[in-house]
């Protein structure tokens, strides 16, 4: 069995019928963490972008997220960069959280008149957005009591951006919903 980065050998816990090792210090609860936002900054610029991008009819949007997939590429090389600062293979860490985002999302959209996609795919960029920023948040807050110094400052520039696209999905939110409401009075 292949150990998570990071993990050490000597306690594991039974999960679904698969062994996976216990984390056991604060050192191992960041790398899983880390993964976990990986593992998200990797979805988000291969998949789940792209597909907001394609499926959008406002323009101030799509191109907020065209900007936003830029900056999610240079996240994920951050988060990888962090892994290699602490000598580890970057390794992502399947994110059941951003899964079940994914999941309300596409059931949403599945129940929604196609006239509101661009305020159920808002919706959605909100919520993972604030997931982004609260896993930032902790990630930094973790690196900074180990001393690693550099990664804080990697993850600070992640978290910045990561708030100010949500400041920018707000401001084209609130317009959105302004202009439905008095589309459908």
């Amino acid at each position: 069995m292949r150990r998570p980065a990071g993990r050490s050998p000597g306690r594991d816990n039974e999960r679904k019928g698969v062994t996976v090792s216990q984390i056991t210090t604060p050192r191992e609860l960041f790398l899983h963490e880390l993964g976990d936002i990986m593992y998200v900054e990797n979805a988000l610029a291969n998949e789940v972008l792209p597909k907001l991008i394609s499926e959008v009819t406002d323009e101030e949007f799509r191109k907020a997220l065209e900007q936003h997939l830029e900056q999610t590429k240079g996240h994920l090389k951050n988060v990888e960069q962090v892994f290699e600062e602490l000598g580890e293979t970057p390794q992502p860490e399947e994110c059941i959280g951003f899964e079940g985002l994914k999941s309300e999302h596409d059931k949403l959209l599945e129940e929604t008149s196609p006239d509101l996609v661009d305020s159920v795919d808002l919706g959605a960029a909100a919520r993972t957005e604030n997931y982004e920023i609260a896993a930032y948040e902790g990630l930094r807050r973790m690196a900074k009591a180990m001393g690693e110094d550099r990664a804080v400052e990697l993850l600070d520039k992640n978290l910045a951006e990561e708030k100010e696209a949500l400041r920018i999905v707000e401001k084209i939110s609130t317009r959105v919903a302004n202009e439905s409401a008095k589309a459908y009075a």
